[in-house]
Parts: C-alpha cells; sequence; structure tokens
C-alpha cells in the first residue's frame, strides 16, 4: 500500500481558480491520458493500488477535488459540481491533454456526467474518449444515502459534520464494503486523515449537496450517459448498499448496449477492495476500445 505521506511528496499543488489544488500525474505523457475522479468524502488516494499499474498502459492524471483530502476546503464555496468540472478541465488544459478517457467513482461518477454533457453540447474544448463508472448515484431515483449522509443533508448538518468521529466514521465505511472485503485499519486511518486534513469535517456538510444537485440536473446527467457517442462502461460491487445491484439493474434497463462488470461480492470502495480485479476491468475495457 501507498502510504498518505509517499502519496503527498508524490504529488504536488496546482493554483486553479485561486484555490490550491492536490494533483498527481504519471506515466508516459505520449500514452492515452486517463483521468481519474475520485468520490465523497475520500480523495485520489483510493486510487493507489491501481496507480502503478495504469500508469504502465496511460498517463494517468488525478487531484483531490476541492473540499477534499489534501486540497483546499474553503468554508465559503458553494462546492457545484461543475466547479470541480471547471477545475478538471482546468487540470487537463495546464497538462496540454486534448484527448483523454475517464475512470471514476461516486460522487466523481456525477463530475464525469457533467463533463460528457458538456461534450455533448459541444461545449467542452478537450474530448473525452472514454467513461468507466464505478460505483454511484448515476440515478438519483437508485441512490440509497445512509443515514450520516441524510443527517448532512438536513438543517441539522453543520452540527451533525461536528459529532463525526473516528469510531463513527469507521462504522459507516464497513457498512459500506463488502462483507469478505472490509476495510484494514490501515485504509479507514488514511480516509479518516484525509477528511480531517484542512478541517474537511467542517465542509461535509456543503459537499454533501451534490445529492439535491444530482435531482435537479438528472436529466442533463443521465441523459449524457443514454446519449454517449463515445464507449460507456460501469463496473460495480453489488454488495454496495447505497449503489449496489439495485443502479447495476437500473443500469441496465436504462442505459442502451449496456457494458457491465458486475463484482458480486464487492461493496461500495471496489477499486480499495480489490484493486487488482478492478484494475483487470478497466484494463480489458480499454484494450476493447484502443
Amino acid at each position: 500500500m501507498i502510504t498518505l505521506d509517499e502519496w503527498q511528496r508524490q504529488g504536488q499543488y496546482e493554483s486553479i481558480h485561486g484555490h490550491q489544488i492536490f494533483t498527481r500525474y504519471a506515466g508516459d505523457k505520449s500514452a492515452p491520458a486517463l483521468l481519474l475522479i475520485h468520490g465523497y468524502p475520500s480523495a485520489s488516494w483510493d486510487w493507489e493500488g491501481m496507480w502503478e499499474a495504469l500508469t504502465e498502459h496511460y498517463y494517468v492524471i488525478t487531484i483531490d477535488m476541492l473540499g477534499f483530502g489534501l486540497s483546499d476546503k474553503p468554508k465559503n464555496a458553494r462546492y457545484l459540481i461543475s466547479e470541480q468540472a471547471d477545475i478538471y478541465q482546468a487540470v487537463l488544459q495546464k497538462l496540454g491533454v486534448n484527448d483523454y478517457h475517464i475512470l471514476a467513482h461516486d460522487y466523481g461518477d456525477t463530475v464525469a456526467q457533467e463533463l460528457l454533457a458538456r461534450q455533448a453540447e459541444g461545449s467542452a474544448e478537450i474530448h473525452i474518449a472514454s467513461v468507466c463508472f464505478l460505483n454511484g448515484g448515476l440515478f438519483p431515483e437508485t441512490h440509497k444515502p445512509i443515514l450520516v449522509q441524510k443527517l448532512l443533508l438536513s438543517p441539522l448538518g453543520p452540527l451533525v459534520s461536528k459529532l463525526i468521529n473516528k469510531q463513527k466514521f469507521a462504522g459507516s465505511l464497513r457498512r459500506i464494503f463488502g462483507p469478505d472485503t472490509q476495510p484494514t485499519v490501515e485504509v479507514i486511518d488514511t480516509l479518516w486523515q484525509l477528511l480531517n486534513h484542512n478541517d474537511g469535517l467542517g465542509v461535509m456538510h456543503k459537499l454533501i449537496n451534490y445529492m439535491p444537485q444530482r435531482q435537479q440536473y438528472r436529466e442533463r446527467w443521465v441523459g449524457a450517459i443514454i446519449n454517449s457517442t463515445v464507449p460507456v462502461k460501469l463496473i460495480a460491487g453489488a454488495k454496495d448498499p447505497i449503489s449496489g445491484q439495485h443502479m447495476i439493474d437500473r443500469y441496465r434497463q436504462l442505459i442502451p448496449n449496456a457494458d457491465i462488470t458486475n463484482m458480486p461480492m464487492l461493496g461500495h470502495y471496489p477499486q480499495i477492495e480489490d484493486a487488482a480485479a478492478i484494475t483487470d476491468a478497466y484494463l480489458q475495457f480499454g484494450n476493447s476500445i484502443l
């Protein structure tokens, strides 16, 4: 496992739209570019188990989004999905990327949907070549938030975020991982450390606003997948109580010629629970479209 200290040392900070954003990229710059988009409430470290293998095939780029991980977490930000998408586009432009693939998870799925929607409407300057989604609320009607997420979204949100402790956080993680792929002590410690960096607990109730945004922009974001002109793939852990088998079933129902790899024993964080299996599934998808 790559420790958080190592992960941070191997990355750098970029000033994007007035904020310090932690970025990391590796691999051959002449290889196809692959953008990794993390979920809530974690950070780019989620990809550490896949990082080395992916960099053998791709020029891999990732960041900690605004409000997450090692990046700035301003108290007055609105944390709109569209603003996170703007940050990714700015990073890609800085790196001179013109064409890229996306692998996204959870909250990151929604950011990827927005980027895909921009491409569909012709407002994106950088071309997306493919998108692969991991577990996430692709369809608001099948998203089943856990209790703490519902409480963070309520008027009690600011208070609830102050009451979250490591024990409660660990309990929430264990409930959403697969029964046979439970998070290790090291994983819990690292995700807790990332959450607390720059007083991240203080903005959790603002970041959770992605859930009503999904309702508001459902037609745009679901339509972006349904009408995609580039290859789209779903790799998902079926044991995820938030967006598991019920989301996979809805995906098959709504998406034409749905390309799905169902991981029957994995939960909400498939890339942490079995990084090797998710890497293999993603590389198979990549090879099929290159």
